[in-house]
Order: structure tokens, then C-alpha cells, then sequence
């Protein structure tokens, strides 16, 4: 879901649906759109919610961290190091709004790691901070994708759609600037 260090993409989709194995309830999807109201009228929450949102706000805070590397390489010129921030900027709007929303199921919101294990000493030009930056949003396409179709709430598919497509357009538009065509094909996977 967002900027972890995964090998491949399967394998960030096992990552989000591993940890938990569990669904967010129609209440849980009510509280991250903010809406309270339409979380009482649900009947409450699954105690559980608030350990598969830790889980996406881990990985959110993994990818703040992760761009932050980049920022901070000095191998991004202006135009990618805005792009680089701009994209940090919605992993930590999702992160607030995740971390508001585990207080608010009861539980108590995971802290971002002191250091986390990027592959610094392969990143040497923009062209590689980049690519790992693709890769990464490409593995938090292909989680998002896989957990889909997994809520039963159609509230919640929605909800996880809407950063599912978040996610691709960062992938598509570091794909872009790296001279890869912005979409690979007619279907994710």
C-alpha cells in the first residue's frame, strides 16, 4: 500500500493481507472517511479493525520515510524532488487520518520504526531513486488490489479503490518520469 521495501509485488500484497487477515467492518470505512454518524449507525466496529489499520498506517509511515530518503539523497533534481514530496504529502494524509481512526476503534496507533531497511548504497543517480520509488507504489498497487475484493462492505471497497487508484497514479507517474510508459498494460495484476 504504499512505500515499504517489498521484492516484488505478490509479495507486498501478502505483506497487507498477512499481517491481519482481516477486513476493515463498514464502520471502520465510516470513521477513515470521517463521517462518525455513519459509524454508529453500523453498529460499531470489529475490535479487530484497528490491527489491519495499523498495518496500512506501518506501511504509510514506512513510505513517508522512504521518500524522505529521497528528498534528502540529493540525487533528485527540482521538478522530481517535488514530485518525491508531493507524493510524501498523501502518505502522511493517509497515515493522520489512519492513526485518528485506530484511537478512534480503542486501539493505540503504531510509531514509525527509528530506521528502516532501504537499499541506500543502491541508489545513486535520480534515475535509481526513482525506480525504487516505482517499484515500491507498484507493490502498494498490486496489496490494494488484492484486498479489494476481499471487503464484503461495499463502503470499504470503495474506500480501499479510492487509495488503490492513489497509488497507481504515483506508480504511473514514476514510471513516466523515468521514460517507461506510464501504464504497462490494459490490466493491473
Amino acid at each position: 500500500m504504499s512505500f515499504f521495501q517489498m521484492p516484488n509485488p505478490i509479495a507486498a500484497r501478502r505483506l497487507f493481507l498477512g499481517h491481519s487477515g482481516l477486513i476493515l467492518s463498514g464502520a471502520a470505512v465510516a470513521l477513515l472517511a470521517g463521517n462518525e454518524a455513519l459509524a454508529a449507525k453500523s453498529g460499531g466496529a470489529d475490535p479487530k479493525d484497528a490491527q489491519i489499520l495499523n498495518t496500512a498506517l506501518g506501511a504509510e509511515l514506512e513510505a513517508i520515510a522512504a521518500y524522505q530518503l529521497g528528498a534528502e539523497s540529493k540525487l533528485l533534481q527540482k521538478p522530481a524532488l517535488d514530485l518525491a514530496l508531493s507524493f510524501q504529502g498523501h502518505h502522511k494524509e493517509h497515515a493522520e487520518v489512519l492513526a485518528r481512526t485506530v484511537e478512534k476503534l480503542g486501539g493505540k496507533p503504531v510509531l514509525a520504526k527509528p530506521t528502516y531497511n532501504f537499499p541506500v548504497d543502491q541508489l545513486k543517480s535520480q534515475a535509481d531513486v526513482l525506480r525504487f520509488a516505482a517499484k515500491l507504489e507498484q507493490g502498494a498497487v498490486s496489496a490494494y488490489l488484492g484486498a479489494v475484493p476481499l471487503f464484503g462492505n461495499r463502503d470499504l471497497a470503495k474506500a480501499a479503490a479510492s487509495i488503490l487508484g492513489d497509488e497507481a497514479m504515483h506508480w504511473a507517474i514514476l514510471r513516466q518520469a523515468l521514460g517507461d510508459v506510464p501504464v504497462p498494460a490494459a490490466f493491473m495484476s
